[in-house]
């Protein structure tokens, strides 16, 4: 068994107009919708939404109900609260507490390899097929674990509407991811090259052909055990008053590269990635599923 694992905490307790759930297929099909078809395709026979408790009623009229019918569906829920024994959510803080914590939620029921990706974007179908054939061989290895990652082409991330910011990633010969750098404000320069800025406030040409990080990830269950031990170390270290700090995935397993506790393959896939990034994106989101939708790429309806 494998499991596709989706983080929809992030959406909005009102359901109207968010963009999780913006009609952009033919058939008035969601970005999710797409999501869930390509890794039941692809071989992942289970799925486990990370909501909020308080859009679960809502979410379930609106997406699971009828995505359990395709599919066997789970939920978990990420909240403020839900912290390691001795301490508690610091007066003020409104979100939670990252996509580490979001992950973390998932601990006793997700006990299989599993994928992991964002409710808002759309990866394609390459990326799921990788993946599931990728975790298919891997094998609990307890003095180095073996992750994947999908790993886009920058120049298919890139937004025609304004900057965006990616995880830009360093590989070596084997493929083996050596680093994820968070870069900003990345925007086409030219046919080859786009721009941005590093984390030093450096300015930089990246090659349209970069691998980035899309937070699509391939872990064995054991990851999730990580996350409980470490998640207690990154709770040491916020300061008091910072109401903004966030148990991240990409940081995470950097620490595991970096200790020599995990290789992370990267994956590459020449899928186009997208989210609604800009409410100017919409129209050309739309008219790509419908692109894809009149060369039978997917059917339409999508859930036939």
């Amino acid at each position: 068994m494998s499991t596709l694992v989706i983080m929809a905490a992030g959406m909005g307790s009102r359901f109207g107009g968010i963009k999780q759930l913006a009609a952009l297929g033919p058939d008035g099909e969601i970005i999710i919708d797409y999501s869930i078809h390509d890794a039941i395709e692809a071989g992942f026979d289970k799925v486990v939404f990370i909501i909020r408790k308080d859009i679960e009623k809502d979410f379930k009229e609106v997406i699971g109900n009828r995505i359990s019918e395709k599919v066997k569906v789970e939920y978990v829920f990420q909240s403020l609260d839900a912290l390691p024994d001795g301490f508690t959510c610091p007066e003020g803080r409104q979100k939670p507490w990252g996509t580490g914590q979001a992950i973390l939620a998932c601990k006793g029921i997700v006990n299989e390899p599993f994928v992991v990706i964002n409710a808002d974007d759309y990866y394609g179908k390459e990326g799921f097929v990788k993946i599931h054939e990728f975790l298919k061989k891997a094998e609990e290895d307890k003095t180095t674990y073996k992750y994947c990652m999908a790993g886009f082409m920058l120049g298919n991330t890139l937004s025609e509407n304004g900057t965006v910011t990616r995880g830009v990633c360093s590989k070596d010969e084997n493929n083996l991811l050596t680093d994820v750098r968070e870069t900003f404000e990345l925007v086409k320069k030219d046919d080859e090259n786009a721009s941005g800025v590093t984390g030093d406030k450096e300015e930089k040409l990246f090659p349209l052909t970069t691998p980035v990080s899309m937070n699509m990830w391939g872990f064995t269950p054991e990851f999730i055990d990580e996350l409980e031990g470490r998640f207690v170390d990154f709770l040491s270290k916020v300061e008091p008053g910072n109401l903004k700090a966030e148990y991240l995935l990409p940081e995470i397993v950097g620490d595991l590269l970096a200790e020599g506790k995990a290789t992370v393959e990267v994956l590459e896939t020449m899928d186009k990635w997208f989210g609604i990034t800009y409410k100017e994106d919409t129209p050309y989101v739309k008219e790509f599923f419908k692109k894809l939708a009149d060369e039978k790429v997917y059917p339409s309806p999508l859930w036939q």
